[in-house]
Formats: C-alpha cells, sequence, structure tokens
C-alpha cells in the first residue's frame, strides 16, 4: 500500500476515533466517571455548560484527556499507528473501518453547511 493512503486512513481513523471519545453521546458513559457536567443560569436568563474534571492522580489526567481533543488525538494517532504497524491483520480492517465512518462525517458535515445556508 502506499505510504501516502496509509497517512490519510491514519489520519481520518485518529480523526473519527477521537471525536468519538471526545464528543459523541454513544461514549457518555466512558467520560461520566472522569467528568462532571455542570449547568449554571446567567443573569440574562440563559444557560451555561461547564465541564469539571473530577478526580486527583490518574483519574484527574484521564478527565484532563478525555476533555481535550488534541491530547486525545494524540493518543488516537499512537493507538491507531502501533496497531497498524504491529498487527496489521486486526488493525487493517479497523482502521479502514474508522476511516470510512471519518470520511462519512467529513461529508454530512460539508453537506450539511451547504443545504442549512
Amino acid at each position: 500500500m502506499d505510504r501516502l493512503f496509509d497517512l490519510l486512513l491514519l489520519s481520518l481513523a485518529s480523526f473519527r476515533f477521537t471525536r468519538l471519545l471526545v464528543y459523541d453521546a454513544i461514549m457518555a458513559w466512558l467520560r461520566k466517571p472522569f467528568h462532571d457536567i455542570v449547568e449554571e443560569t446567567l443573569p440574562d436568563g440563559s444557560t451555561e455548560t461547564f465541564l469539571i474534571v473530577k478526580g486527583s492522580g490518574i483519574k484527574h489526567w484521564i478527565g484532563e484527556l478525555l476533555s481535550c481533543y488534541w491530547c486525545t488525538g494524540v493518543w488516537c494517532a499512537a493507538f491507531f499507528y502501533g496497531g497498524y504497524m504491529l498487527f496489521p491483520s486486526f488493525f487493517g480492517p479497523l482502521v479502514h473501518i474508522f476511516a470510512i465512518a471519518g470520511c462519512a462525517a467529513l461529508i454530512e458535515t460539508i453537506v450539511s453547511k451547504f443545504l442549512n445556508t
């Protein structure tokens, strides 16, 4: 396989997996032990939501990691790259699935922007 194509696949897979861990509702159960979500009512009557990282030590570190898209992205990229290089028969299909999902997410975002203008 071409190295540039591998880079594209790994990039899309890392993008999608990172968004899954940090933002998607389906993974809220994973973030819940590390985060508190607090809603405050502002003087003008509107509400604002804040994320507070729980605990100390490793629990706090994981909470910080899961609240930072950029930080989680580095670890997701390392996970996919390492797995793809060491265990290609297992990680190859996994990378392809996440890359396809990442590409689909990007296409959906673009289409949504054009249809909602």
